[in-house]
């Protein structure tokens, strides 16, 4: 097939500057493109070229400005070439299939949902209803997800498919490894850490991230366990570093516990995220909203980390309790965390069973090999579907 993938206009492709919908599409970009003619069309960036051909994946990028006109008109400039794409797939908007299908009419559309898109406050009754009709399947990353679009718009039930995300598992060594031990050691050594028990934190700097609940919990586990240390890795916005009243507040949070107690490490860029992982015993998922299942946990998994997440979104449908890891109910209470934090610090035999089983259930499910499989099941059911 010939494939176009659309992403949003927050941010570019390749990954240079994080951002989990971008992470996606450059993992499952080099699966596809050995049985697919791939283009991928993204925001411009000042390290990127506007237009190349790289590893046999061709790159078209536009001004975020006017980005979604200017994939429109590129769209309609091949059409009327007659080099239109076989699928077009668009990531997490919408409304803007409705622009691309005119662009493009004799093409199938797929729009995939990584956040609550078809939301009341994200898109009116009547658009989404256009959009629901204008696509010929629509991709979730969670039941959760896909629970509420079909809540809103029944019609939609026929067409929504679940696909799990997943990571280059290639770049993750499991932290029982001799490989990830010498990364260890060397990462524990970058941040001024030796034989502590490291907590480990991933994720942007927001209060629904949970981040402040997990400094509090900390406290809390600092009484039993003096050796622990809190990692948190991220910032407040993808490669924005800049501080804000809530960054402020988790800083002041960080001082309470001591400054041996919590590592700060700023943005990390997601090809430098693996080696953090490897620095870790346990891995803190604190989402304070209904995630729509966070990509950190596929992370965790195949870095060999045990897992403490909330049951919130999506969540709970990759990390079973007790069995690769611990989910909590009780998602704003620092307690909790403190209590499930404690567990896996004092039998560590049960934290490294939780840790394995993950580390199996990312090298079964999620890879993203898996996950270009599973897109392909999606876009061959709509190349299917008949009009």
């Amino acid at each position: 097939m010939k494939l176009a993938l659309i992403c949003t206009e927050k941010l570019t492709v390749p990954p240079i500057r994080g951002g989990a919908i971008q992470i996606l599409i450059d993992g499952v970009s080099e699966h596809l493109k050995k049985r697919h003619q791939l283009t991928i069309f993204s925001i411009s960036d000042p390290e990127l070229a506007d237009a190349e051909t790289r590893d046999g994946i061709e790159y078209v990028r536009f001004p975020r400005g006017n980005y979604v006109f200017e994939v429109a008109r590129e769209l309609a400039r091949r059409s009327a070439k007659e080099q239109r794409f076989d699928l077009i797939h668009v990531f997490n908007r919408p409304a803007n299939t409705l622009i691309y299908k005119s662009a493009m009419p004799d093409s199938r559309m797929v729009v995939s949902l990584h956040n609550e898109m078809f939301h009341e406050q994200k898109i009116s009754t009547e658009m989404g209803k256009l959009a629901v009709r204008a696509v010929d399947r629509i991709m979730t990353v969670s039941d959760y997800i896909g629970g509420t679009i079909v809540s809103r718009f029944p019609m939609a039930k026929s067409k929504v498919q679940t696909v799990y995300s997943g990571v280059r598992l290639e770049d993750y060594r499991p932290v029982w490894t001799e490989a990830a031990q010498a990364v260890r050691r060397r990462m524990r050594e970058r941040y001024g850490l030796g034989e502590e028990k490291v907590v480990l934190f991933v994720g942007r700097l927001s209060e629904v991230k949970g981040p402040h609940v997990l400094l509090q919990a900390m406290e809390h586990v600092a009484v039993k366990h003096r050796d622990a240390v809190l990692v948190i890795v991220g910032s407040k916005w993808f490669s924005d570093e800049g501080m804000n009243d809530y960054t402020r507040h988790l800083r002041a949070l960080a001082e309470r516990l001591g400054e041996d107690r919590v590592r700060f490490t700023g943005f990390v860029p997601p090809k430098q995220l693996p080696d953090h992982y490897a620095m870790g015993d346990i891995f803190v998922c604190a989402s304070q909203w209904n995630e729509p299942l966070a990509r950190v946990h596929y992370e965790a998994m195949a870095a060999g980390l045990p897992i403490i997440t909330t049951r919130r979104g999506g969540n709970a449908e990759v990390i079973r309790h007790e069995i690769n890891g611990l989910v909590i109910d009780d998602y704003a209470n620092p307690l909790a965390f403190a209590a499930a934090i404690d567990r896996l610090l004092s039998h560590p035999a049960e934290a490294r069973r939780m840790a394995r089983t993950g580390r199996e259930m990312a090298e079964s499910r999620f890879g993203f090999e898996h996950v270009a499989l599973r897109l392909e099941h999606l876009y061959r059911a709509a190349m299917r579907r008949r009009k």
